[in-house]
């Protein structure tokens, strides 16, 4: 039995989990890139977008040695970002060449060769960081000029990503503790000319870092906080990375999918950030999460990614959030990472991504609809099913039960879930409906599986999973309670379901 008390009121939440960084950024002009966004923005997907400056397509050279901007491709994917009515974060990256100390410094973080269109992240120092921050100063008053204050005042303004992993910032070190502080010196330089630069457009911008992936390690937090605190530099949110595990931890076995891994590494974060700074008024912004790490990965190297794929990472999903709520993780925005969007090959491979090869909807996709329409109000509610997690909410339209259903390590085959929801202190006429996704319901992949399709489709599969692939009420009923209402509910493992009732006036 699963209970539900409308009267019993735990306290007020926000939604903080809608909200992505699409990736590769330079897509946003494609058709394609459009496509995924537009659909994001029709289903309410993503109220905040994380995308990547990339000064190299911007910055360069005239023939007197000057600097020569051009804000072209820029603009074009603000303006659509900004058409479809997205908050935007910016991350302020990468080197154009001629400023990095060595050009040959290269990395490609991507499946292929290159990254998207043949380009790469030079990932040296620059040789004067002074051009670092009138490049960053010139942009942010470009922006600001064009799009005004009062919009830009709404943006997140960030300094690097991941500035202590090797793929992004100083590609010629290791990820040992030495390298790790001479990186954060070297950020911290960064960083500094950032911020002067923001606060010579304006001190009223929002601007933060530090975008930092995890090596369970504090050398670069001690050397880049301690720096930060003792030359009171600047941050309105701190920035983290928080993926649960990683494809060679899942190949052999020692750390598997569990959501206590994301929260834990948020709790790592916080902690030891807050031995040097006060975080009480600071937003805490994780901009990549993931189930696991290396979304340029897929099941090639790691089988177990086609989770990814599957209802298993809509079950994921719920169940991290319903935790997050549940013990107060501080938290004000959660971007899920898009990856290997542009290097599919297949439909059904593992990439990191809402959409498959041929734009059909994975189970992750409808899962951030499903939790889009959680209210802003938590309720009490209660289950003897240990694989069970519960959030009851409420907004002034009516009530939102979210089910998430699957063992610790989303492993286990568990047993068909046949079990009632009460809900208690409830009157009225209301229009329920379910939604559903697990092994049999909004899942195209299972259906490829079942009906043993292979990876040329053809145009009527295609038809077939993308319309199994659309989000719809699994059931849609009316009732009139006078006190409690009882749904009989069913699902298979690893499910995530939303049970919605809407006031009929």
């Amino acid at each position: 039995m699963i209970k539900v008390n409308v009267n019993k009121v735990i306290k007020p939440i926000h939604n903080f989990w809608n909200n992505l960084q699409f990736h590769p950024t330079d897509a946003i002009e494609d058709s394609w890139g459009q496509e995924i966004l537009n659909n994001v923005s029709k289903d309410k997907v993503a109220k905040m977008i994380r995308l990547y400056t990339m000064m190299e397509d911007i910055v360069s050279l005239d023939k007197n040695g000057n600097l020569k901007y051009d804000f072209t491709l820029n603009d074009l994917r603000i303006d659509y970002l900004i058409s479809k009515g997205f908050i935007l974060m910016l991350d302020y990256a990468y080197f154009p060449p001629f400023l990095a100390k060595d050009p040959n410094l290269v990395s490609a973080a991507a499946k292929n060769k290159t990254r998207y269109k043949g380009k790469m992240i030079v990932n040296s120092i620059p040789k004067d960081y002074k051009v670092w921050g009138e490049i960053c100063y010139q942009y942010t008053k470009h922006i600001v000029e064009k799009y005004g204050l009062d919009l830009v005042l709404t943006w997140r303004l960030q300094c690097w990503n991941e500035p202590d992993l090797h793929l992004f910032f100083m590609g010629n070190l290791d990820n040992s503790d030495p390298s790790l502080k001479i990186r954060a010196k070297e950020y911290s330089k960064l960083y500094t000319e950032f911020t002067n630069a923001i606060d010579r457009v304006s001190p009223l911008l929002k601007r933060g870092g530090p975008s930092l992936a995890c090596h369970w390690t504090t050398a670069f937090i001690d050397e880049f906080f301690s720096y930060v605190r003792d030359n009171n530099i600047r941050f309105d949110y701190i920035s983290i990375h928080t993926y649960g595990t990683a494809p060679t931890e899942l190949n052999n076995g020692s750390l598997p999918f569990d959501i206590k891994n994301t929260l834990i590494k948020h709790n790592f974060f916080i902690n030891n950030f807050s031995r040097y700074i006060d975080l009480s008024n600071k937003e805490i912004i994780v901009d990549e999460w993931g189930a696991s790490s290396n979304g340029f990965y897929n099941i090639e190297e790691c089988p177990k990614l086609i989770f990814r794929d599957d209802s298993h990472y809509a079950a994921y999903f719920g169940k991290m959030i319903t935790d997050y709520i549940y013990k107060d993780i501080k938290v004000d925005a959660m971007l899920m990472c898009l990856s290997g969007q542009h290097e599919m090959k297949v439909d059904f491979s593992g990439f990191r991504n809402l959409f498959t090869l041929h734009h059909i909807a994975k189970p992750i996709y409808n899962a951030y609809i499903i939790l889009s329409k959680v209210g802003d109000t938590l309720l009490e509610s209660k289950t003897d099913n240990s694989d069970l997690s519960v959030l009851a909410s409420k907004t002034n339209h009516g009530y939102q039960v979210l089910l998430s259903y699957a063992s610790e390590h989303f492993d286990k085959d568990l047993d068909d879930l046949n079990d009632k929801l009460e809900i208690n202190n409830i009157n009225g006429k209301y229009l329920i409906n379910i939604y559903l996704i697990d092994k049999n319901h909004t899942n195209p992949y299972q259906l490829f599986i079942k009906e043993k399709m292979n990876n040329d489709l053809t145009d009527e599969q295609i038809k077939k999973l993308k319309e199994i692939s659309i989000l719809k009420e699994f059931k849609s009923f009316q009732v009139e309670a006078t006190d409690t209402i009882n749904i009989d509910l069913s699902f298979t493992n690893n499910a995530l379901c939303l049970v919605e009732l809407r006031k009929i006036n």
